[in-house]
This record gives structure tokens, C-alpha cells and sequence, in this order.
């Protein structure tokens, strides 16, 4: 009873999200804007997990989209396993989703113990160094994933108590209740005892260790579950394409993560949900006209950096708030 009252305000906002995106799936015919949200949902939670990471704990990853790559090819191998999907049937599904989430999370947990002992910029090149090893795994284990052309085959889809993920509405709300479900457990946990910790964490971890809290084993904590939370964005991903890409365990991709969370801002919870909205329509638009969306991204994101040094919704909640006093 007391967890409603407390978050009830996010349960009311987590609702109404969920039936708005269900309406535009419902009451928009055009493919397009499911297409674009799925992809919403996916990049989103990369980053939203990500600044689990940075903006709670201060642990800046750039291997974090290793996780996010596992996730899919996970959820892939699985049921392109005959074996597997004639066992558990028409549970091939929701069995292979979380059985992709626990993989990498053990995957992390594994690294996360050598990762975690180090800080700032040694830490952060130790995870795009681990990032970079999934990677040549997966561009050189071709019998089984494909090398650089991915999964191959396609992703098969067998329905699961009335939902067919092959039908692209079914899908659509399907990850959109995955999406929802996801930022409502990161917003749980920003507002917990274990977030206050995290924050504390990170402005300063010898207090937080001389008042008996084991900063390690918090901070390995913290980076299991933002790594399992990437590997619900690729299985979402995965679901859309039906497939799985090395590309998506490239350093670029953590790359883009972190300039999703720069275009939004560090400090505010959907900050990085602003920023891949932004990103992804700003690369949409730009490849209709061009075919140097690399290089207007980086004008973009140089002149926030530069020009505002906070992302854009810290930018105007700022404004906001001066206006106001």
C-alpha cells in the first residue's frame, strides 16, 4: 500500500503513456509511426540503462551496448533453435525473453567483478575493451552467428497466449508494455533507498564506504541490472528486425548512447529519452535529404556541448525555474 502512495504519481503517468502509445497503434493505419517508436523503445532504454550508469553511479561505459547486442543474439539463437522452440512451444517466446535477460546479466556480473574495481577512464576503456571482444566473437563466429551479416534466417515467431508478434500491431503494444514496464522499474529504482546510494556513490565514495556501505558490490549491482535492462532494448530491436547485427556491439553504438544522454541531459531522469527521440528524428529527417547524417549529428551535439554544456531538457527546466523565481 505504501509503494502505490509513493509512486502513484509515476503509476498515473506510466498508465497514461501506455494507453497513448496503444491509441496511436489502434487509430494510425500508416506503419511509420509504429516503426519509429519501436526503435524509440529500443535505442531509449540503451540509453536510459546506460545513464544508470553515468548519471546515477558516475561509471562512464563505453562498451555499454555489448549488452544490448548479447541481449539480441540471445534471444535470436534461441528460438532459431528447433529443439528449443518445439519444447516449450507456444512459450518459446516470453521463455527465451527472459532467458536472454538472465544470460547477460550473468555475462555482466561476470566482467561487472573486474570492471568495477577500477574508476574514471580506466574503467570505462576496460568496458569497451570487453565490448569490442563480444564483438570480434561475433563477426568471427560465423556458424553460429552469421559474422557480419547477422543472424540469418529471420526470427521465428510463434504466437504465445493470443498474442502473434508477427503481426505488427500485436507486436507494436507488446513493446510498448515491455518499454513502459522497463522505465518504470528505472524510475522506481532512481526514487530507492538504493538510488539515494548510488548518488552518494558517486559524489563521494569514500564517505560512502567509511559509513559502512560496500561500494563495490552496490556498484556491480547497479551495473547488472543496467546491463540487463540494454538486453530488453536489443530483444525489443531484434523483435522489430526480426534478426540480429554486429553492429550493434560496435563501440559506435555505446558511442550514440552516450550522445543520446548528452542531447537530453545527465541529471534529469528522461533526459536520455528526449535525447533519442531527438537523435533518431534528427538522423531520420537528415538521411531524407542527405546522406551526411554522421556529420550533422556531431555539428548538432558539438554546438549543445559547447554552446550549452547541460542537455537540452536541463537547458530549458533551467529557464523555467529562473523565470518562475
Amino acid at each position: 500500500m505504501n509503494f502505490i502512495k509513493f509512486h502513484k504519481k509515476d503509476i498515473y503517468i506510466s498508465i497514461i503513456s501506455l494507453l497513448i502509445l496503444i491509441s496511436i497503434a489502434l487509430f494510425i493505419e500508416h506503419p511509420w509511426p509504429r516503426d519509429f517508436l519501436v526503435s524509440i523503445f529500443s535505442f531509449g532504454l540503451l540509453a536510459m540503462s546506460l545513464n544508470m550508469l553515468i548519471g546515477f553511479a558516475g561509471m562512464v561505459s563505453f562498451g555499454h551496448a555489448a549488452f544490448f547486442a548479447l541481449g539480441a543474439y540471445a534471444f535470436g539463437l534461441l528460438l532459431q533453435n528447433d529443439n528449443f522452440v518445439i519444447y516449450f512451444g507456444q512459450f518459446s517466446i516470453p521463455i527465451a525473453f527472459v532467458l536472454s535477460v538472465l544470460i547477460t546479466g550473468l555475462y555482466s556480473a561476470i566482467i561487472g567483478i573486474i570492471c568495477v574495481r577500477l574508476n574514471d577512464i580506466y574503467f570505462a576503456f576496460l568496458t569497451l575493451a570487453f565490448q569490442m571482444f563480444l564483438y570480434s566473437v561475433i563477426v568471427s563466429w560465423v556458424s553460429l552467428t552469421g559474422g557480419d551479416q547477422g543472424l540469418m534466417g529471420g526470427i521465428p515467431r510463434p504466437p504465445f497466449l493470443g498474442i502473434d508478434l508477427s503481426d505488427s500491431i500485436h507486436r507494436y503494444i507488446f513493446c510498448s508494455i515491455i518499454f513502459v514496464l522497463c522505465i518504470f522499474i528505472l524510475r522506481i529504482l532512481n526514487k530507492s533507498n538504493f538510488g539515494y546510494t548510488l548518488r552518494l556513490i558517486r559524489d563521494n565514495a569514500e564517505r560512502a564506504e567509511f559509513i559502512g556501505i560496500r561500494v563495490l558490490r552496490v556498484k556491480l549491482i547497479c551495473f547488472v541490472i543496467a546491463s540487463m535492462m540494454a538486453s530488453v532494448g536489443g530483444i525489443i530491436m531484434a523483435l522489430f528486425t526480426s534478426g540480429a547485427y554486429p553492429e550493434w556491439a560496435f563501440w559506435t553504438q555505446s558511442g550514440e548512447a552516450i550522445f543520446m544522454i548528452m542531447l537530453g541531459g545527465v541529471s534529469i531522469f528522461i533526459g536520455p529519452l528526449v535525447g533519442t527521440i531527438l537523435l533518431r528524428s534528427i538522423n531520420d529527417i537528415v538521411q531524407i535529404y542527405s546522406n551526411h547524417s554522421d556529420l550533422v549529428i556531431g555539428i548538432i551535439i558539438m554546438l549543445v556541448v559547447l554552446g550549452l554544456r547541460k542537455g537540452l531538457v536541463e537547458y530549458f527546466l533551467e529557464k523555467i525555474s529562473f523565470k518562475k523565481k
